[in-house]
């Protein structure tokens, strides 16, 4: 008997269940993918059924087509995307369909928030509230959907939902919950003060447990949705980037993680609470019990590519796309792209800002705007690393998972762009393996996630900064970082335009 965990990474746009054995080799995987609806600009919503379907066919069929046998899957856990809004009646029924992290409807809630908490809310939840985050989303259910919020008892983040019906118990772990912003972050409580200011009842909130604790069986009523037994143990999971913090070995203070998939993450491991990035960089409770992360994000990373390459490359290949990049030269002689499609988070907390090409003439080529994008994306990486410099948060090394490890271009534009060591994976899951390892821990299989980690996250290539390139780069960021300045309100008066169109 081959005994196996199965770490489930739900994603904004599919699920992907990976079957782990002990020695953290991927033994099967499938993959489910669902719709996102968009029924205004800016909002960005799925139907909470549609992870449990996505969920259970890919369960399913690694039964059904990789021959698992349930009795070997011994235990599960999660990666779930962050902040989206679950919200429950009294019989746990959904009652909306969830509303997502990359949802940009709630500026005005986020108001409402700094002017009635101020730098109490900082202090308290270490993190400004941003659109993206839950409780800014609670509030606008509340004062613009009135009838649905008086008949909601509970609310959840998607994983956790997910975790609900596979089990029947209803639970939150911490890092995930820090994402909500209505998190004591240091003290792992429930804030008593963001309850009372914004008249929400502490039973609205769910319990909380680790991410490596129990949090119940497979209920027989999912047993027989899903093949699974009911002998299997379900543990609490992480907050997507936590998750994928574990699985790319991110346990280092010297190390940070730069990830590219729809949106894009640099993290970094904190030892301590007592860094104060004065929330101009996201303070989370980390998967690994009473350790913390902090991260910074780009809005449109991947999805700035895809969303080009959707335009003009449809039928290209991906590698084949990135490669065409190295047609053009370092700076994309002279283009500069950037990759605010969907507004930024980090460093600027702007849900209307808007991408621009700028530098445009008749002599640029293709090649040089796929670079130009590759580029951009990395200058809104390295916007969030000169907080980091800012504050004195030394690193030497940065591991690169998701769409940018699997170019060794772009891999190079990334050393050069960063001036530090790029580091690949060389069993490369991210989120899905992070929670596979977590699962692995609770069960008792490592002593420690950071166990887990040492035992099984092996580390690939490392790219290192050419000086040359480096040069040419910090001329084309000087230029880079003035652009937001003067774009942003173009960008605010052009989305206004758009928005009185649709109405």
């Amino acid at each position: 008997m081959t005994q196996v965990v199965l770490g489930v990474d739900l994603g904004t746009s599919s699920v992907k269940v990976s079957a782990v054995d002990r020695q953290g080799q991927i033994v099967a995987q499938q993959s489910f993918d669902y719709p996102l609806t968009q029924p205004h600009p800016g909002w960005s919503e799925q139907n909470p059924e549609d992870w449990v379907n996505g969920t259970t066919v890919a369960i399913v069929n690694l039964i059904l087509k990789d021959g698992l046998n349930p009795a070997d899957i011994a235990g599960i856990s999660y990666s779930g995307q962050m902040h989206g809004l679950v919200l429950l009646d009294d019989n746990n029924q959904v009652l909306r369909p969830a509303i997502l992290w990359n949802d940009t409807r709630t500026t005005l809630q986020t108001q409402e928030i700094a002017e009635k908490m101020s730098e109490e809310f900082v202090a308290i939840t270490r993190n400004h509230a941003l659109e993206g985050f839950t409780l800014p989303k609670i509030l606008w259910v509340k004062e613009n959907e009135p009838e649905i919020f008086k008949q909601a008892k509970m609310f959840l983040l998607p994983k956790d939902y997910l975790r609900y019906r596979m089990t029947g118990n209803l639970a939150m772990d911490y890092s995930d919950a820090a994402g909500t912003v209505a998190l004591d972050v240091v003290h792992k409580i429930w804030s008593k003060a963001v309850q009372k200011t914004f008249d929400l009842p502490a039973s609205f909130f769910p319990e909380l447990i680790e991410s490596t604790d129990f949090a119940g069986y497979i209920s027989e009523s999912y047993a027989t949705f899903s093949g699974l037994h009911t002998s299997t143990k379900v543990f609490g999971g992480a907050a997507d980037n936590a998750a994928g913090a574990v699985g790319a070995g991110l346990l280092n203070a010297n190390m940070v993680m730069s990830s590219i998939g729809t949106s894009g993450v640099v993290a970094k491991f904190e030892d301590r609470a007592d860094v104060d990035y004065k929330g101009d960089i996201h303070f989370f409770n980390h998967a690994i019990p009473n350790k913390f992360y902090s991260m910074g994000v780009t809005l449109a990373a991947g999805d700035a590519n895809a969303w080009f390459k959707s335009v003009f490359g449809e039928d290209i290949p991906f590698g084949d796309w990135v490669n065409e990049a190295a047609q053009s030269l370092v700076g994309a002689n002279g283009l500069i792209f950037t990759p605010y499609i969907s507004g930024e988070r980090t460093p600027y907390p702007d849900a209307d800002i808007r991408a621009s090409f700028t530098g445009i003439d008749r002599t640029h080529q293709r090649a040089d705007f796929i670079r130009a994008v590759l580029e951009g994306i990395i200058f809104s990486f390295k916007d969030i690393m000169m907080i980091y410099d800012r504050e004195g948060a030394n690193f030497d090394t940065v591991v690169a998972i998701g769409g940018g490890a699997k170019s060794s271009l772009w891999l190079q534009i990334q050393a050069d762009i960063f001036n530090k060591k790029v580091t690949t994976l060389v069993n490369e899951q991210g989120p899905g393996l992070g929670a596979a390892m977590l699962a692995a821990t609770g069960l008792g299989w490592y002593d420690s996630v950071q166990d887990a980690a040492n035992k099984i996250i092996k580390f690939g290539t490392t790219y290192y900064p050419n000086p040359e390139a480096v040069a040419n780069y910090d001329q084309v960021y000087a230029i880079y970082q003035t652009i937001y300045a003067a774009t942003k309100e173009i960008s605010h008066e052009l989305l206004t335009y758009r928005r009185q169109l649709k109405h």
